[in-house]
């Protein structure tokens, strides 16, 4: 029999979305404390200001926010530390490649639990400029305002 593997989403990152044009992405693991593991699972986390650095062949994620866990007294540890990421050496390389040779940036999309594992997606990401945020806008604008006007025409009475 098949071991079903439950998502459960933890935190996304919507600034990532809005401020960068995702080139590719990858699935990474944490380590963790088991303090900050039970503040994960309490859903205490956020994305929006962090990044991934790859210092000496280990990336980091950087300026990710977990809250202490509320009854970790002693064992809690400094809520945005710096954080290793799990990836094999050919990512690590194609990563820090893709990034000095590029310009690209590397950012963390959403973090989530992965049957009893927490696991990270990064991507290899290039700025937008405020034209191109400004046209997602519209585009958005446009969609939303169509299903309204769909909804609307199709309501019988």
């Amino acid at each position: 029999m098949k071991k079903k593997s439950s998502n459960r989403l933890i935190s996304r990152n919507k600034k990532a979305y809005h401020e960068y044009f995702i080139k590719e992405s990858f699935q990474a693991g944490i380590s963790l404390a088991g303090t900050e593991v039970k503040s994960l699972r309490a859903g205490k986390c956020n994305l929006k200001d962090s990044y991934i650095s790859i210092d000496r062949g280990e990336p980091f994620i950087i300026n990710m926010h977990i809250s202490p866990y509320e009854f970790g007294n002693i064992h809690n540890k400094d809520p945005i530390r710096k954080r290793r990421l799990l990836l094999n050496k050919y990512e690590i390389n194609k990563l820090e490649g893709m990034s000095v040779k590029n310009g690209l940036t590397i950012v963390p999309l959403k973090i989530y639990f992965k049957g009893s594992l927490v696991k990270i997606d990064i991507a290899l990401a290039e700025g937008k400029k405020l034209y191109d945020k400004r046209k997602d806008i519209a585009k958005k604008d446009m969609k939303r305002q169509a299903e309204k006007d769909f909804k609307v025409r199709n309501i019988k009475f």
